[in-house]
């Protein structure tokens, strides 16, 4: 988030000032390093929350059509990016893998199958394939088909131009082009304090961990992209926005596996329907990754718990967050949660052999000896007026001089949108005048692709040969 907002920044208004602080000795070490996020490239292709079944059982592909919207205009700024230069080789950070879902059962194959009725005649969904036969399945993803039980119901749906993502090399390589361009990284850096002063402006206290240097900056505007840390610096800053807000840690694991002889049988990403009482980001999925050039497999992720807001914040967050204003939200979501503390129980009692077994409902011939436990990132769902939330959400002061993003999923995939958004709440008087430079870095800027299906299949076209994809 914050890499592409100072990347908008430094395009649209190149002679302001930029210095970014990180807690870590390196940036993308936390939500966005590759090994910590899905990296699908969310999209709804084949996430399935996204569109979930109304109690009379309708189907809305509203979200799902949202999220695919937004995601497109990540696609645009990157390819823009790699144009301008400011992003380097596109197979670094993005690649093609189809983006499927599979379902066992009468009852999720006879959604899956509504689901698909609805979203083929969506242009953004355009391409968009459906089987219940094993052995149209068995050509989309060998490992989902081999050993299955006969006589299973089952379904799956397929989209051919999916991808994976590095978001960590992303992030990277955007911070990169902004130190080339003049702003500053303080790495090493923890902000301890926000103040906001009588001309306006805000004081940033900050402390380098090594040495514990301490120092003080000025600055006309904030944005705190601090993952889970976020809601700590808001609360103290002291804006009356954030009053309420809470955040529930919640962290992962992936089974994970490089054997080659798998590895070449999988090309794929593949959701399914997430547990009763799991959050949205615990969707299990078996996953193609592409990580510094290396192809792997993952599967997950296994809810885990730590009060930890960040993998590497403190054992004391989930206690030092706690409010007057958020007290009584927090006690609702623990009451009212009972079915994700019971989902968050059953994840935790899992070991190493529970884990691979639960691989074995998609790969039937999964062994333990070929798959390791890998830690993934920690999430901080967002908790306000006494329900968990599972989305992401920008808390802005009514001035515009400070925002900060809360939430976890779709996160990444579309920092593009979410970024746009501040842009117009943060600097409403500037918007206007930048518009014809955000036309030139995302073309559908203002507009809806769905809506409009040739511009929607030139823009994607456009894309996949700027980021090198299949089309």
């Amino acid at each position: 988030m914050s890499a592409t907002l100072g990347t908008f920044l430094s395009e649209l208004q190149p002679d302001w000032k930029i210095t970014v602080f990180e807690r870590l000795s390196e940036v993308a070490e936390e939500s966005s390093n590759a090994w910590n996020n899905a990296g699908t490239g969310h999209s709804a292709l084949c996430e399935l929350n996204y569109m979930p079944e109304a109690k009379d059982g309708s189907l809305d592909p509203a979200k799902a059509i949202s999220i695919n919207e937004q995601f497109q205009q990540s696609r645009q700024l990157w390819s823009s990016l790699v144009e301008r230069g400011v992003l380097h080789d596109p197979s670094s950070f993005i690649n093609t893998a189809p983006h499927m879902t599979f379902v066992r059962g009468d009852k999720d194959v006879d959604y899956l199958r509504r689901r698909y009725e609805i979203l083929k005649e969506q242009p953004l969904f355009e391409g968009i394939e459906f089987s219940t036969d094993s052995r149209v399945i068995n050509k989309w993803a060998p490992l989902l088909m081999q050993k299955r039980v006969a006589g299973e119901s089952f379904a799956a749906t397929r989209v051919p131009n999916g991808t994976d993502v590095d978001f960590g090399e992303v992030t990277r390589q955007m911070f990169a082009n902004l130190v080339d361009k003049g702003a500053t990284l303080q790495t090493n850096t923890e902000v301890k304090s926000l103040k906001r002063m009588k001309d306006g402006t805000w004081r940033i206290n900050y402390r380098r961990s090594l040495g514990k240097t301490p120092g003080e900056i000025r600055a006309r505007f904030v944005f705190v992209g601090a993952g889970g840390w976020a809601l700590k610096l808001l609360q103290n800053s002291g804006i009356p926005e954030i009053k309420g807000y809470g955040c529930f840690p919640i962290g992962g694991q992936w089974l994970m596996t490089s054997n080659p002889e798998i590895v070449a049988q999988h090309r794929a990403k593949v959701y399914s329907q997430a547990a009763v009482g799991a959050p949205p980001m615990s969707v299990p999925h078996l996953d193609t990754r592409v990580v510094n050039g290396e192809t792997s497999l993952l599967f997950g992720p296994f809810a885990t718990f730590t009060p930890k807001f960040l993998k590497q914040g403190r054992l004391t967050d989930i206690v030092t967050q706690v409010r007057f204003g958020n007290l009584f939200s927090m006690l609702n979501v623990a009451f009212t949660n009972f079915s994700l503390i019971k989902y968050l129980v059953s994840e935790l009692a899992k070991n190493h052999r529970r884990k691979v077994e639960s691989l074995r409902e998609f790969m039937p011939t999964a062994k333990d000896a070929d798959w390791k436990l890998l830690q993934a990132g920690q999430r901080a769902q967002v908790m306000k007026g006494g329900k968990l939330q599972f989305g992401t959400e920008v808390v802005a002061h009514k001035d515009g001089s400070i925002a900060g993003l809360l939430g976890a999923s779709p996160g990444a995939s579309t920092a593009v949108s979410i970024m746009l958004d501040l842009l117009k709440t943060c600097f409403p008087d500037r918007i206007e005048a930048w518009q014809p430079e955000l036309k030139k870095l995302i073309p559908s800027y203002g507009e809806k692709l769905n809506g409009n299906p040739k511009a929607a299949a030139a823009e994607f076209a456009a894309t996949a040969e700027t980021l090198q994809l299949s089309a």
